[in-house]
């Protein structure tokens, strides 16, 4: 390229010198430069379905999502053209919110045991509550989420962490499982918002099993924080959000979690989203 861009002005002999370029080195990537990139098309897909699911896909599920437009690469050909197309998935950031009060009544066992393994819908539930930082104020999400494919059953999102918060997202959770006669265990950590007649009233009426990580302990409640850590990485991290209200980023966050359940790819579940998967198994969900 430099000797391109220098030879109206310099002989080609002198440029060679100059820069110790043997000719025939020269005139082998040259001609490589004039063949027409056979990945172009691919490139232009590539960058469309990053672009369009967050910028959170790494090159496996860019491999998936490419099956899905009638590209077929290797692994391999994607991580290599993500990287010279400078498409890099955001990293963490790790900060936690604590809503632990004191032991204010008494825990129930800890059912879940870690075991987030669940052979049908509705028998896992996992919840917590995290809290996002932003230049127009604080936000909390409160999700539940089913261990069987990771699907976000609930959630509210509001700017105090309140028994309302959570409570709301239990009545909507509640609605979903119906007359069914199977009830789910509802795994949370020791925040007080588990611990508040609301919440135990509410549980007890819908006929709920309650579980309860140990005190101090995320690792119990791992898989409800890899949720948790997803959304992080993938939405919030990687944006600047000083030009946003409250409002808009509410609207963003709902309007991701919505995109997690129905078109996210999870590479566990056959590369389809939770509600992909559950249509494929003839679930309704």
């Amino acid at each position: 390229m430099l000797v391109d861009a220098l030879k109206q002005t310099y002989a080609l002999t002198e440029l060679f010198a100059v820069l110790g370029l043997p000719r025939s080195s020269y005139f082998y990537h040259r001609a490589r430069l004039l063949v027409a990139d056979k990945y172009a098309g691919a490139r232009r897909v590539i960058a469309d379905v990053f672009e369009l699911n967050h910028r959170c896909y790494g090159y496996r599920r860019i491999r998936a999502a490419l099956v899905r437009h009638q590209v077929s690469l290797s692994e391999k050909v994607v991580r290599r053209l993500m990287r010279q197309e400078g498409l890099v998935a955001a990293t963490a950031k790790r900060r936690r919110y604590g809503s632990y009060l004191g032991e204010i009544s008494p825990a129930p066992e800890n059912l879940i045991d870690r075991d987030f393994r669940a052979a049908a819908p509705n028998e896992k539930w996992l919840t917590d509550i995290t809290e996002f930082q932003i230049p127009a104020g604080k936000v909390y999400l409160s999700p539940l989420i089913d261990c069987f494919d990771g699907l976000v059953v609930s959630w509210t999102i509001g700017t105090r962490p309140d028994a309302d918060l959570v409570n709301t997202m239990l009545d909507v959770a509640i609605e979903t499982v119906g007359s069914s006669t199977n009830r789910p265990v509802v795994h949370s950590d020791r925040g007080a918002h588990y611990r508040w007649p609301g919440w135990l009233s509410r549980m007890r009426d819908a006929r709920l099993v309650r579980s309860m990580s140990r005190k101090g302990c995320s690792p119990d409640n791992a898989a409800c924080e890899g949720f948790f850590g997803r959304l992080k990485i993938e939405l919030f991290y990687s944006r600047d959000w000083r030009d946003t209200t409250v409002e808009q980023f509410i609207e963003v966050v709902d309007s991701y979690i919505r995109w997690y359940n129905a078109k996210r790819i999870k590479v566990s579940l056959g590369s389809l989203s939770p509600l992909e998967y559950r249509q494929s198994l003839g679930i309704a969900a």
